[in-house]
């Protein structure tokens, strides 16, 4: 294998590989800001694990990540829209060569708990990241593992120009995961990091 280049079955990938990281949604107190409850607030764990996931990537010389929210406040878009449009604006025009959305989940029912990774259609190179990002987070962190779904109405899945997936890393409303988005922030950050690398064949 060349340093600079990666020949499988991903095809020819030039080295350093660059990840779009989008941490979801904007602050508290701004529109599209999210899921709060069980004193967890979504945007908050976004960015902070985007935070983390980008500087483990940047460590390692074979990535090149960039995040959509550089600091706490930034605040993209000027509405639920324009927002998500932003998002991608920002890694098409890098360009990226695969984009990592990523969230907390919510329910009505306390007791739905988990992981799940969100693609736009089965059968792509998406597909088989997700596989690899969702079995190293559940065994990183431990939550329980809920699949990989299929949604391509999702904006962001929908209109990247690259390999796409969004992660849900887990629900803040219930008790045990909102504890594990808490506490657990960088674990979350290096099982993402870890599903990358084994997907790459790097590990």
């Amino acid at each position: 294998m060349e340093y600079n280049n990666i020949a499988n079955k991903k095809g020819r990938v030039p080295l350093p590989i660059k990840i779009f990281i989008d941490q979801g949604h904007n602050p508290s107190g701004t529109f599209n800001s999210g899921a709060e409850a069980n004193g967890v607030t979504e945007s908050e764990v976004n960015y902070q694990v985007g935070i983390y996931l980008q500087n483990l990537l940047n460590s390692d010389s074979r990535f090149e990540a960039r995040v959509s929210r550089p600091t706490p406040d930034t605040v993209l878009g000027t509405n639920n829209t324009t927002s998500l449009q932003e998002r991608v604006r920002l890694a098409n025009e890098w360009p990226a060569n695969y984009f990592i959305s990523i969230h907390c989940n919510s329910n009505p029912d306390p007791d739905i708990n988990g992981t799940e990774v969100y693609i736009y259609r089965t059968g792509t190179q998406s597909n088989w990241l997700a596989d690899a990002v969702l079995n190293a987070v559940t065994e990183t962190v431990g939550t329980n593992d809920n699949g990989v779904r299929v949604n391509p109405s999702l904006y962001v899945l929908r209109r990247t120009n690259m390999h796409s997936i969004l992660i849900e890393l887990a629900y803040v409303t219930n008790l045990s995961d909102a504890m594990k988005l808490r506490d657990n922030q960088y674990q979350f950050a290096n099982g993402i990091y870890l599903g990358i690398k084994r997907y790459f064949g790097f590990e």
